[in-house]
Order: structure tokens, then sequence, then C-alpha cells
């Protein structure tokens, strides 16, 4: 242990642990931006200096404590200092601030509030190097409002293996680009958009597409449904200062019907139908000798990441399209049949946790019978803005219902939000089908949590079925490697891109708390614990939707409607 005095308060902390660290446990707040608590010290921005008894400055992210420090925050020579370096970092940053869509949550912003910084005295050159990336469907890159904190670089590289985005150039040409100076939509990105969950600032942001689903609730001719995807209800209310995981089902779907939406649907009927169709999937592959181990395909961020880095390894997906694409192949399909609507007036939006849906909804595959299936894509944090565009109190907004038919779900398809929850919710229905036993513990504990990389052993009808779960693409990776080398023993892997599965997805709330991501899974499986049924298979809609429509599991129509291929990207 370390004895050291911070602004005149004493505190001892570990050996090893850095300034900032020590601070922390007395509540003092040093100034941050390319600090970040999930990843490596970079001590690049330098707003973090302070003073040390020698009257040196030094980055309190980096530097390690000493026995006997006198640390002062706070005097005119650290605050001239922390403030000099604000202002260079100003001078060449884009600061039309009232039109940046990071205004009132930019941590830049933040800062200049606490410096009194309303104008600043320098002139630089805040003009673009590089035209807007906006030619993908998922993500924005404005270079303008890059501070080169290398944030989205680390995370990137080292939580996605993805390595799209790099340091490039010295000195004042310093900057963070794609590689070799690429549009993201040519690059290996697999639109993930971690990346824009660690930028502090309004340099990296989901494309945006509130205005085209006001166009089509403003058309008379259009009749406008919506599905809310599991992790969104645990997490919106973060945008309207509710506490962190908090379930707000029923002020989701009343917000939506005061928006103008004609119907407002789950994305969980349709995670329970992937799980009855990916389920059969699995049971075919075993007892035919299919391609094992069988991956899930919900997750498109992984989907990219496979196509593009593992194209080799393609036969091993699930052939099932994602719950959100199900839902918009039945929207043009069944439901259209039902309500007697003509498939090209039924604009279908989905309210998602993920940027890499956007992608999704645009793949060519995704069709039925020539309509595209999900006409539009929000991000929770598109939909947050929406609901405060239309002047909703949120808080205080009355609970409502699901409509049917696609309102009546279980436990099972809403743990879809959580790293392991698909896993989950297969062998709650795998087992009983294979063994026509009732589970007297729905609850595989084993592929819960957040560690990188769980596994579990599930006994069937006498014969261990080994399964795995992993979140994070580095996580991906290691087992992709092991199947390259014939050293998987597994029968089925549940693979999320994103940290913690779609709580922690790309269009869900900015925060750098990591304790957030484990209230909201925490949420997730409350919603599970709290319903009337927790096993897909006995979801009655669902069974309703084979008797009068689908026919069978991976029957002709559903293979139609449900199933799809993936190619190599490149």
């Amino acid at each position: 242990m370390v004895n050291l005095t911070i602004d005149n308060k004493n505190v001892i902390v570990e050996e090893n642990s850095t300034i900032l660290e020590a601070a922390k446990k007395l509540h003092i707040h040093i100034p941050t931006l390319c600090y970040h608590p999930d990843q490596t010290i970079k001590a690049n921005c330098r707003i973090c200096l302070v003073e040390t008894d020698n009257k040196k400055l030094v980055p309190a992210c980096s530097t390690k404590v000493k026995e006997g420090m006198n640390i002062l925050t706070n005097s005119k020579f650290v605050r001239e200092a922390q403030r000099g370096v604000l202002e260079l970092i100003l001078a060449n940053h884009n600061q039309d601030c009232l039109k940046c869509i990071r205004n009132g949550n930019c941590e830049l912003q933040t800062l200049c509030e606490r410096f009194n910084i309303s104008h600043n005295s320098l002139e630089g050159d805040a003009v673009e190097s590089h035209p807007m990336d906006d030619f993908n469907p998922s993500i924005v890159r404005d270079y303008s409002k890059c501070i080169k904190c290398g944030r989205c670089v680390e995370v990137c590289s080292s939580i996605q293996n993805v390595n799209v985005l790099a340091c490039a150039n010295r000195s004042t040409s310093y900057e963070i680009l794609p590689r070799f100076d690429k549009k993201l939509h040519e690059t290996e990105c697999v639109f993930c958009g971690q990346c824009i969950k660690v930028c502090p600032v309004g340099a990296i942001y989901e494309k945006d597409s509130i205005n085209n689903v006001l166009n089509a609730l403003d058309d008379p001719n259009m009749h406008v449904i919506v599905q809310i995807a599991p992790a969104v209800r645990v997490s919106i209310g973060e945008e309207f200062n509710l506490n962190p995981g908090e379930i707000t089902t029923g002020k989701i779907v009343s917000s939506l019907k005061r928006i103008g939406f004609n119907k407002v649907f789950d994305t969980n009927f349709t995670a329970d139908l992937t799980i009855i169709e990916e389920g059969h999937e699995l049971i075919n592959r075993i007892e035919n000798g299919g391609v094992l181990p069988m991956i899930t395909s919900c997750s498109p961020g992984w989907i990219n990441y496979v196509e593009t880095f593992a194209p080799d390894l393609i036969d091993h997906l699930s052939t099932c399209k994602s719950p959100q694409q199900m839902f918009g192949a039945l929207s043009k399909t069944y439901y259209s049949q039902k309500t007697g609507i003509h498939p090209s007036k039924i604009f279908t939006v989905s309210i998602m946790p993920c940027t890499a849906k956007k992608f999704e909804a645009n793949r060519k595959e995704m069709n039925s019978y020539g309509y595209v299936d999900v006409d539009s894509v929000l991000t929770t944090r598109e939909f947050s803005k929406l609901i405060k565009s239309k002047g909703i109190d949120f808080r205080y907004i009355e609970d409502e219902q699901f409509d049917n038919p696609f309102g009546i779900t279980t436990g099972a398809g809403a743990i879809f939000g959580a790293t392991g929850g698909v896993m989950e919710a297969a062998l709650r229905s795998v087992y009983e089908l294979l063994t026509k036993e009732s589970l007297s513990n729905i609850d595989f504990k084993d592929v819960r949590g957040t560690k990188g990389h769980k596994e579990a052993i599930v006994n069937i009808n006498g014969t261990p079925i080994k399964v795995a779960v992993a979140h994070g693409l580095k996580n991906a990776s290691v087992i992709l490697d092991e199947i390259r080398r014939g050293k998987s023993d597994y029968a089925f892997v549940e693979i999320m891109a994103c940290p913690g599965g779609c709580i922690g997805g790309g269009g869900q709330p900015i925060n750098i708390d990591p304790k957030i991501n484990e209230k909201r899974i925490d949420a997730i499986y409350e919603v599970d614990k709290n319903m009337e049924i927790r096993k897909s298979h006995e979801n009655p809609a669902i069974k309703e939707l084979y008797e009068d429509f689908l026919g069978e599991p991976l029957g002709e129509l559903s293979h139609k409607l449900l199933h799809t291929h993936y190619h190599s990207r490149f």
C-alpha cells in the first residue's frame, strides 16, 4: 500500500495504482479524454495533467503513485495547463456543436463547460481534411470532429479483432483513418458500432433513419408497424435519466403508439420463432451428420465478420435469419394476409440496439416475395430522439401492451438481449423436443455472465452435448481457430459481435461505466423470470403460426421466408 496526498487529502492505495485511480478514491474528478476504463492507458491527450511536489506536470492517467507524493489537481498552474491543452484540441475541432449528434452528451463539450470556455481564442484549421464518410448504411465518420484520442482504434483492434482503423502520419498531420485511407464500406468493417460507443465526441455516429420513418408515418397510404428488440427495453430509460437496467417495456409501447405507429410488436416473438427453426436445424445436423459445430446467425456484425475473415467456415453458420429479419419476412407475408393489406403498403420499422442491423436490413438476400423484409432500422439512441421530438414525457407515460399477433412472447425470447441468452433459450427447447421430458430447472447459468468465453455440457438422452458462448469478436476468433484446427468438440456455439451481447450493442446509449452493461443483463433475466411462459416452443402464437401458415419447422415455406445464405464479402 502507498500513502500520498491529493489536494491536501490523505489517501492510501495499492502499489502500482495511478494518480487518476487514487483521486477517484477521494471523489476528485481529474479531466480526461483519451482515457477509457475498459481500455489501455494512452496518455496522449494530456488533459489530465496534475502538479507534483517538485512543481512538475505529469499525466494522472499513466503516472504511478509513490510513497509520500503530494499532488495538486486544481492549482493555477494545473488549470492553466489543462485549459491550454483543451484550447489546442478545440483549435482543430469543428465546433458546430448545435448541429452535432453528441450535443449534450459530449466529453469535450463537458470539459469546455468545466473550464468556462465559450469561445476559443486560438486560431486553428478545423476544415475537413477528408469528405464525410457516409457511403454505407450503418456508420458515418466526420473527420472534422476527430480529436485523435485513439479509443476507436483500440476497440476495433483489441476487442473486435477487425483492425480497420489506424493512426496515420505524424506531427500536425497525425490523424485516425481507415487503413490505406479508404472509406469504411471499402474496408473489412463489420459495422458493429463499438467505435461509436467509445468515441468521446461526434466523430463517429450511426446513419440517421429518423426522417425515413417520419415520412412513412406521415404517408396516409402506408401502414407503419414497428418491432422492439429485447435489449432496448432495459436501456432506453438511461436516455431519460432513469436507472440503468430499468425495464420500460410498457412505456416504449405507449410512446410508439402515441408517435403514430399503426401496430407495435415485439421482436421477442420472432426470437421464439428463431429458436424453433434453429433448434430443429441443430437437431437435424446432430442426427444426420451435418456440419458441426453449428454457430448462431442472430448477430449481423458477427455474420459480417465470418463473411470477411472466415469465409471458409460459413457452412458452420445456422441458415436462420435473425429475429429482426424473420419479423420483416412475416410482416410482408403472414401479417399481410391476415390484415388484407398489400405488402407494398406495409412499412416495417425495427428499433434495435445495433448499428449492424441497418447493414443487415439492406442486404439483397433480405426480401420476401420481392419486398424488402425491413424498411428502416432505428438504433436505441435514434428512438430516444424520436420520442423527444414528439414532446413525449417518457418517464411518466402510462404503460400499454403490445399488439397481436406478434405481441405474445416468452422469457426465452427476452434473454436474446444478453450474451448466452440465445444458447440458453435454445437449450430449453432442444432438450425438451429431443427427450420429450420437461426440464426440472430451465436456468442454464453456466452460459450466463460477462466472461468472454463460456462452456456448458448438457446431457440429452444419455449423450453429452457440449456448447460454447462467446461475445466480442476477438473471443469469437479463438473459437474459429479451434474449429479450423479440428480441436473443437462443440455441437452448438453462440457468438455475439458486441461485448455483453445486444445489451452492449453499438446503437445503445453511450456511457463509460462498465457496470451498466451488467445492470442491463440483470434486467434481461428479470424480464425472463417474470414471464408466464419461458420456453419458446410453448408460445401459443408460434404454434398457431405453424398451424395456419408455415406448416412445419424447416418446411418449404419456412425455409423460403425464414432462412437465407451467406457468402464471402471480398
